[in-house]
């Protein structure tokens, strides 16, 4: 097909609500480690990584040899079947999750691996109700939209009974306008009161991500979840820390971005960066946690051994290079430089985010933080000319999401800052 036959195709045959970044949709044609090129052959420089997934390179050689070896051998049998790849797979996921984090669920999604955990907590609490965070995202179906607080992907109906959401701690725009440290972190304690006026009193437990991804890399002090996760267990819930976006060395140097704030949550979930692009859900949780499922339960295509070879390769060649050392200090490097192009571009009211998971937010003058979406798309179209790739995101679409994948090196960061650079300044 030509790229404009795959354009009316699309038009055609796919829902009107798959939407794309750009006026004109940008067609892909293949990629490799960190580019991926386009219909017209143009090179583009992948700095957000299929939104979080590609975390070791795109069609990462180490990764696809095993996946080629496994396909001649085994595609698929469902979980009726045991298989070496599923429990592999599950063994090394307990050897590296906190806690006692042992007991692993694959499904296909994160979606599907956030309904698990929420499911999973009514189970052993015999409560109902669940906590989440304002600005959060958890997945598209009926549930983990109802767990969503985010208006642009709220769809259909909310018929989801037992869902409450308290203030996450967006510093920048502060819900009780403080400032973070003088501010005793409210937000946290505000969860308390949450619980007690509209809730039962005893709870489920809490889903959080503890860096907001789609809510535009939103990233607590180091005190918030703490103290949330303590008031939660106080009435009788869980903690389920949602790393679809966070985990996998991501935030640098821990393999989950709960560890950076002290916590070993009861349930975690994850997608996303474990594939490196193949289709893949976990919901892992403790022993006595996972006994609360009574009864049989079957996922036909969660424990596919070609996605579970997928997941265990990546997770090795991440131990392997070391490449949550590399999130840590590249993307410090990384940083640093947002931080010099918010003193040239002042309509970067904010630069935040951990590792290779940084955001920034984008305003139209810094005294009063009034969110500029129309610059948000200026600069996406700027980077797309400039043939670098970037993710948008936040409550009112004025924040640029940046996530390359964990092996990238300096100067590809420094390539991207100086193209990032000229998308800003079409801005003028």
């Amino acid at each position: 097909m030509t790229k404009q036959e795959i354009i009316l195709a699309q038009k055609e045959f796919l829902f009107p609500s798959v939407f794309h970044y750009f006026k004109d949709p940008l067609v892909i044609e293949r990629a490799k480690d960190q580019f991926v090129w386009d219909a017209d052959g143009h090179q583009y420089l992948d700095f957000f990584g299929g939104i979080l997934t590609v975390s070791v390179g795109h069609c990462n050689d180490k990764v696809d040899a095993k996946v080629k070896t496994q396909l001649d051998k085994l595609q698929h049998v469902s979980t009726v079947f045991l298989t070496e790849p599923q429990v592999a797979l599950a063994q090394k996921i307990a050897s590296i999750t906190p806690g006692n984090l042992t007991k692993s669920f694959f499904t296909n999604s994160g979606t599907e691996a956030n309904e698990t955990a929420i499911m999973l907590a009514r189970c052993y609490t015999g409560s109902s109700d669940i906590i989440a965070l304002r600005h959060a995202y958890h997945g598209r179906s009926s549930m983990a939209l109802a767990v969503t607080g985010h208006a642009t992907w709220k769809v259909g109906p909310q018929t989801q009974p037992g869902v409450v959401f308290a203030h996450n701690a967006y510093c920048y725009r502060c819900p009780f306008g403080l400032t973070y440290p003088s501010c005793n972190v409210k937000c946290a304690q505000d969860v308390e009161e949450l619980i007690r006026t509209t809730t039962p009193g005893r709870i489920a437990g809490m889903i959080a991500e503890p860096i907001q991804g789609v809510g535009g890399f939103i990233t607590p002090p180091k005190e918030y979840f703490k103290i949330v996760s303590d008031i939660v267990r106080k009435y009788g819930g869980i903690f389920i820390s949602d790393e679809v976006q966070t985990g996998w060395g991501r935030t640098g140097n821990k393999w989950f971005g709960i560890e950076q704030w002290g916590v070993t949550p009861d349930v975690m979930t994850s997608a996303k960066g474990l594939g490196n692009g193949m289709p893949i859900g976990l919901t892992v949780t403790r022993p006595e946690i996972a006994e609360a499922w009574k009864g049989v339960h079957i996922s036909t295509f969660g424990g596919n051994p070609i996605t579970n070879t997928a997941a265990k390769a990546v997770i090795d060649l991440i131990e392997e290079e070391n490449l949550a050392a590399n999130a840590a200090d590249t993307g410090a490097y990384l940083r640093a430089q947002l931080e010099e192009l918010q003193k040239k571009h002042p309509v970067i009211g904010d630069v935040r985010g951990m590792g290779l998971m940084q955001g920034l937010e984008l305003v139209e003058d810094p005294a009063s933080k009034t969110p500029a979406p129309q610059h948000a798309l200026r600069v996406m179209e700027g980077a797309r000319e400039q043939r670098i790739l970037i993710g948008r995101g936040g409550l009112y679409g004025n924040v640029i999401r940046i996530s390359p994948p964990l092996n990238i090196q300096k100067p590809d960061v420094d390539e991207f800052i100086k193209r990032l650079d000229c998308a800003f300044r079409s801005l003028n």
